[in-house]
């Protein structure tokens, strides 16, 4: 329904109305106070796009982290090579990926930098190591802070 559709919008950071396509010109006349219902965003666009890693999109793969690497982004960090212990998965670059603790519990996921292999050949280095094994001067992060969602509890 029209309304569930608003939700869904709403939800997602983005204003909603719902107007009448039977008159001419439905924008101008919603400008000039024309009727209409409207539906404000509810977040703004980062918790929507974070809400968006999170729950929306199917991830292609996950990341293994050790100790140290679950700490800092737990702290609010990127989550660098260095602290990668394992890679699973097919993804391409952009992709959607959980990130699991050493046990294999999933605390939270993110949007890859790196496709696989290139994933699976800088894990456990230095990101100043990035140019020289894939041959080309990447990102310096697998996943940046700003393209990652953890869970509450880690």
């Amino acid at each position: 329904t029209k309304i569930e559709a608003a939700k869904i919008a709403v939800s997602g950071g983005t204003h909603m109305v719902i107007a009448s396509g039977k008159v001419l010109n439905p924008l101008q006349a919603l400008a000039k106070k024309g009727a209409g219902t409207w539906f404000p965003a509810r977040s703004d666009p980062v918790t929507a796009r974070k809400r968006w890693i999170a729950g929306t999109l199917e991830p292609k793969g996950a990341f293994t982290v050790d100790g140290g690497a679950a700490a800092a982004l737990a702290s609010g960090k990127s989550l660098l090579p260095a602290g990668v212990t394992r890679v699973d998965g097919s993804f391409e670059r952009g992709d959607a990926v959980v990130i699991r603790n050493g046990d294999g519990i999933e605390i939270g996921r993110g949007l890859t930098a790196y496709d696989h292999a290139e994933a699976k050949a800088i894990i456990g280095r230095k990101s100043s190591e990035i140019a020289d094994i894939l041959g080309y001067l990447g990102r310096p992060e697998l996943i940046h802070r700003d393209d990652m969602v953890l869970q509450r509890k880690m």
